[in-house]
């Protein structure tokens, strides 16, 4: 079994960032709950599981950083949602370092499969060097940054409420088969 670590974008403690606010939701109270979701998940099919926290806490990403580097985990995912001014803008994509680029493209495939999204980047993955956003702390760290649907769109965030206990079994069933 795998040694994995789950964060929440966006800190609910220290200094909270409540990341995109749209729809009357906040990014990282979202993300928080999906958080505790997956590493459930994992944990009910044997894998150890370090978290930045439990239930609504989640800590900043100095912390998620740190959990890296402490624990050196086999995997490292930090869940966020993407954002637009567009609310036609939808999709799901990960980043990554190349070294990630197959898991991180099974993760994107997995949760366009459940939520019938369209992955976006090269078939799903983004390189951090390609990245609008530059380079990132997590990443950087070996981790890979997940962003899970659009939080500005209605219809994302509708199908997301329905089935992220889906997303989040599909993600841990690609854990059980990888390793």
């Amino acid at each position: 079994m795998a040694k994995i670590v789950i964060t929440a974008g966006h800190a609910t403690v220290d200094r909270p960032d409540s990341g995109a606010v749209y729809n009357g939701r906040k990014e990282s109270e979202v993300m928080t709950a999906f958080r505790n979701i997956v590493a459930l998940k994992l944990r009910q099919a044997g894998h150890e599981v370090i978290t930045d926290g439990e239930g609504k806490e989640n800590q900043t990403l100095n912390t998620a950083i740190r959990l890296i580097k402490a624990h050196k985990p086999d995997y490292a995912l930090e869940f966020h949602t993407n954002a637009s001014t567009s609310p036609a803008a939808s999709g799901v994509e990960t980043i990554s370092l190349p070294k990630d680029k197959d898991i991180s493209r099974q993760i994107s495939h997995a949760i366009s499969r459940v939520l019938s999204l369209r992955v976006r980047g090269d078939r799903g993955w983004i390189d951090q060097s390609q990245s609008a956003r530059g380079k990132l702390g997590y990443v950087n760290a070996g981790g890979i940054i997940v962003e899970t649907f659009f939080i500005s769109s209605r219809q994302d965030l509708a199908v997301w409420e329905e089935k992220q206990w889906l997303v989040a079994t599909e993600i841990a069933k690609l854990f059980d088969d990888k390793l």
